[in-house]
């Protein structure tokens, strides 16, 4: 069970949701300061003091006041007039991330939403009734208006949505999948529907399902280079500790060690200790600078989602204290911070992707191996692994063709009022889709690797080992020729869910 009380959500936590592993229920401790927000806009209401987003126009339309009897109708006006995504739909599970995302950031308690409506919001999650939400449509700056805007429709009953049954997702109206679980859908009050769809909360939940997936990629970016470096007799020396302890970098430094581990009691390194090779090419010999590199970016990632996925991230925002009653407007719905995070880590899994090929190279190269041409059983007649490594790098063509960046890419929008947008939901959606691509090379890398351990006759470290019998299990040992898609397939998924390790 994952309490959500708007301080202490986490990717994991969100993830888990996706997946279907936890159930949600919202803190009481949140409640106080949800409902002492909600009274100021009543009371705001009541007043009428003009105030943006409760009784005003929206975006360029702000200068236009609004009556109390019309609020209802503007607000859902609001909603159905932004819900015009375009495109194919999201995956329904990454709508219950982004939903929980928006749940946890109104209970921060500064949006002036009702505490019923965060709890119908929750009973939609918990019952796995996801609306159907368009890729298409966020700039990433006034937050995710179009998507979430469509996520608020199904709140409303309106439009479709998808419900889980157990096994699979049934499409359906929103009215009879609420009806069925017991729900009443919500008629919106006055700023609710701004506080629901003005955050950032699609782009967020991209970021976090990258995140957890870039973490098992450099996980298993790792194993393949202990495994290529097993396979070709590369040096070990570029990993001495004393190397890494004068340029310091804390992801430099993991890998190195986590690579002395891995390659520790190897006979294999062992047996040519004495070598007269000097150095090895920097894809072997600087992959702790790269590799490290791109944890360190990872780490970025983190701090940053630990802070986004606990803040408030609507507008305009409603602070109450003893003295005072203030609607503020600023503007932290602008995902700069996420578009600039995401386009960083596509950067980063595009270095992972492209060292690795490298190796693969250098696997398939008898005067770096002093094995067969292309590791083929008889080269001529069979062509081996040639064609592994075609395919891994238009892979990696592909994430050189949308690395970006997504953030470089902004367009005026709202009649010049909003001149300055983040494109953040792009940047994370494209770094999504390059994942499977970096992971595709880091699998035609392991099958380079322990096709060619496979022709050596020395062990391999004991610490490596268990990972290449779990490779093999996904991609068995085949000298001849034989079709690799199924293979690579297979691992591709295991490196990005982490199920290879």
């Amino acid at each position: 069970m994952i309490h959500l009380d708007g301080s202490s959500l986490t990717s994991q936590d969100v993830i888990s949701i996706i997946n279907g592993n936890s159930q949600i229920e919202l803190s009481e401790n949140a409640r106080s300061k949800v409902e002492k927000a909600r009274e100021a806009v009543d009371e705001i209401v009541t007043s009428g003091r003009p105030a943006y987003g409760i009784n005003t126009g929206f975006g360029d339309l702000v200068s236009v006041a609004i009556s109390s009897e019309d609020l209802t109708n503007l607000q859902e006006n609001l909603v159905r007039s932004h819900a015009c995504g375009m495109g194919e739909s999201m995956d329904p599970a990454h709508v219950l991330g982004m939903m929980t995302i928006r749940v946890n950031s109104l209970l921060v308690g500064n949006s002036g939403i009702r505490w019923s409506t965060i709890q119908t919001l929750v009973s939609m999650i918990q019952a796995r009734i996801a609306p159907v939400v368009p890729r298409i449509g966020s700039l990433g700056a006034s937050g995710d208006l179009a998507p979430l805007s469509h996520m608020s429709l199904g709140l409303m009953g309106e439009g479709m949505v998808d419900v889980n049954n157990g096994n699979t997702w049934v499409r359906m109206d929103a009215s009879k999948a609420l009806s069925d679980a017991g729900i009443e859908p919500i008629k919106l009050a006055a700023k609710e529907g701004l506080s629901l769809i003005n955050g950032t909360s699609q782009m967020c939940v991209w970021l976090c399902i990258a995140y957890e997936k870039i973490s098992s990629l450099i996980s298993a970016s790792e194993v393949a280079l202990a495994l290529s470096i097993e396979a070709v007799h590369a040096s070990v020396s570029p990993f001495d500790e004393r190397i890494h302890s004068v340029r310091p970098h804390k992801g430099q430094l993991q890998t190195a060690s986590r690579i002395r581990y891995l390659l520790s009691e190897s006979s294999n390194m062992e047996s040519h200790a004495d070598c007269e090779k000097v150095q090895d090419a920097y894809s072997f010999r600087c992959s702790p600078q790269v590799i490290g590199a791109v944890r360190d970016v990872l780490d970025n990632v983190n701090d940053t989602l630990s802070i986004e996925l606990n803040s408030v991230t609507d507008n305009p925002l409603i602070f109450v204290s003893d003295e005072s009653v203030d609607v503020v407007s600023g503007g932290n719905f602008h995902g700069e911070i996420l578009g600039m995070r995401a386009d960083s880590a596509h950067l980063a899994i595009h270095e992972l992707a492209s060292i690795s090929e490298r190796r693969i190279a250098k696997l398939l190269d008898p005067s770096t191996t002093g094995l067969p041409a292309f590791l083929a059983e008889d080269p001529g007649l069979n062509s081996g692994l040639m064609i592994l490594q075609y395919s891994a790098a238009a892979a990696i063509s592909e994430i050189r063709a949308t690395l970006g960046p997504a953030t470089a890419t902004n367009i005026v929008v709202s009649g010049q009022q909003e001149d300055h947008v983040s494109m953040g939901a792009t940047a994370s959606w494209l770094l999504v889709q390059s994942i499977s691509n970096a992971a595709s090379v880091i699998a035609a890398e392991m099958i380079s690797a322990s096709i060619a351990l496979d022709l050596r006759t020395t062990d391999i470290g004991p610490n490596l080992q268990p990972y290449l019998n779990k490779i093999r299990s996904f991609a068995p040992v085949e000298h001849g020729d034989v079709r690799r898609d199924i293979e690579v397939r297979n691992l591709i998924e295991s490196i990005c869910d982490g199920s290879y390790n």
